[in-house]
């Protein structure tokens, strides 16, 4: 059975950090292109990074401020976000893809407010 578990969200003042995990089973993880996405109210879901063995990929609107990486002996990957602003206020899903399958969690809260 397939599972993305995030975790590591909340509430956090602006210019704070968080850093998200998102961990993986019942698929080979290494084969997976692992992406984090998020989602605000009223908007669409965005990609805010994925990653796939060593090469990394980011979206605009958090570039420069995150980092995504994975740990492939813990099928987790995670999402590192610093100098977060209230514009960051978003549920953050971890997405695996491949070929032919998809997967995604059930998302984590990130509040940005003061």
């Amino acid at each position: 059975q397939v599972q993305l578990v995030e975790s590591g969200g909340g509430l956090v003042q602006p210019g704070g950090s968080l850093r998200l995990s998102c961990a993986a089973s019942g698929f080979t993880f290494t084969s997976y292109i692992m992406s984090w996405y998020r989602q605000a109210p009223g908007k669409e879901r965005e990609l805010v990074a994925s990653i796939f063995g060593g090469s990394t990929n980011y979206g605009d609107s958090m570039k420069g401020r995150v980092t995504i990486s994975r740990d492939n002996a813990k099928n987790t990957v995670y999402l590192q976000m610093n100098s977060l602003k209230p514009e960051d206020t978003a549920v953050y899903y971890c997405k695996a893809r491949t070929i032919n399958y998809e997967y995604w969690g059930q998302g984590t809260q990130v509040t940005v407010s003061s």
